[in-house]
């Protein structure tokens, strides 16, 4: 019996002595870094939904009906081009007519700026001869006094 006492007791120290040797072993490990997570699998697209036909815009008419239809259209879609192009030109005489007007008016301002100028000269001139004639008189009047 003692020595069985003395087995168990001898059986248990080592029991925690290998307990505490095991635990010392996992706490100086290094952790492992975690896993990197599998990506989740990408999610299906969504289907656009098929287009319905284009109804008809014109039920129930022939085929000669739609090519009578679609020639007026054309002719009358050539002739609001004629008119257009008419009055573009009627726009490009008008402007060249302007042009010739806007060139007669600079002729016109130039004209009148000259006159202008020959004017103001003429004028400078009759206030010099004035102050002259009034110095002249005004000067030679009180130097004879």
């Amino acid at each position: 019996m003692k020595t069985s006492l003395i087995f168990s007791i001898a059986v248990i120290l080592l029991s925690f002595s290998f307990i505490q040797i095991i635990s010392a072993f996992e706490t100086e490990q290094e952790p492992e870094p975690p896993q990197i997570p599998q990506p989740s699998p990408a999610p299906e697209p969504i289907k656009m939904p098929d287009p319905a036909p284009t109804p008809d815009p014109f039920p129930g008419e022939s085929d000669s009906d739609k090519v009578q239809r679609l020639t007026d259209e054309n002719n009358k879609l050539k002739q609001e081009n004629n008119n257009l192009q008419n009055q573009i030109s009627s726009l490009k005489n008008e402007k060249s007519g302007l042009k010739a007007e806007i060139s007669e008016l600079n002729d016109s301002i130039q004209n009148l700026k000259e006159i202008t100028m020959e004017q103001i000269r003429v004028i400078m001139e009759l206030v010099n001869k004035m102050k002259d004639v009034l110095f002249e008189k005004i000067f030679t009047n009180t130097i004879d006094l």
